[in-house]
């Protein structure tokens, strides 16, 4: 059994300032150091034998934050990258209400459909991330492997686990800030999602209040997060 233990980047500054931050390389937020100061305690003791991050400074920030007890060798995987936001990037939401109500409609009530102007559809990024992480798990058969990744990437990535088509993406819960989720996979590839949006090494007030949240507005039935019993 090969375990992947996904992690969403802590806050970053394109979440604090609530614009689509996609594949822009924002720096992490000062709430999002302390997110990964209690992130870094999380993983203490969870044993790891790889770490792979994408290429955006906020996914490589929190993957070493991850490392900080382990000292592995960090992998970057640009696969791994969030959603280029094409025209969107750099935008507000409110704005991206206005200059492109459609497409932000499409956002929430459709979100496999959803393709930003001059950007990366969503049907690129669900082939993409799944590509990435069963080649991981190829490359580290039998291991427990960490891969930090973003929070629309990795939800691409949860519903093909699930074995869901695109068209039933809103039924996969978004992510907070340094949620973990785990998948194993066996060794004819066959996956299950054993963990979602787990968010348990933070106090509520870090992840209930953060703007990286961007899908609570319009899936209020999706914003609890999973806590380890």
């Amino acid at each position: 059994m090969t375990r992947i233990i996904l992690v969403r980047h802590c806050e970053a500054v394109g979440n604090t300032l609530g614009v689509f931050q996609g594949s822009t390389d924002c720096d992490i937020s000062g709430h999002g150091k302390e997110q990964l100061e209690l992130l870094a305690l999380r993983f203490r003791n969870t044993p790891i034998d790889a770490i792979y991050a994408s290429n955006l400074k906020r996914a490589r920030k929190t993957a070493e934050a991850i490392n900080r007890y382990h000292n592995l060798p960090l992998q970057i995987e640009p696969m791994l990258r969030e959603m280029d936001g094409g025209d969107f990037e750099g935008k507000s939401w409110s704005e991206l209400a206005e200059l492109y109500p459609e497409e932000i409609e499409k956002w929430y009530a459709d979100p496999g459909a959803f393709c930003p102007a001059n950007g990366e559809p969503a049907s690129m990024v669900y082939d993409r991330m799944w590509k990435a992480v069963t080649g991981i798990v190829q490359k580290n058969k039998g291991k427990t492997v960490c891969c930090v990744s973003h929070g629309c990437a990795i939800r691409n990535f949860l519903c093909h686990a699930l074995n869901k088509p695109l068209e039933e993406m809103r039924e996969v819960p978004g992510l907070y800030n340094t949620a973990v989720s785990i998948v194993d996979f066996d060794d004819e590839m066959h996956c299950n999602v054993v963990l979602m949006n787990d968010v348990s090494h933070l106090p509520p007030e870090m992840y209930e209040n953060g703007k990286g949240a961007w899908w609570k507005k319009r899936n209020p039935e999706k914003c609890a997060a999973r806590r380890d019993s």
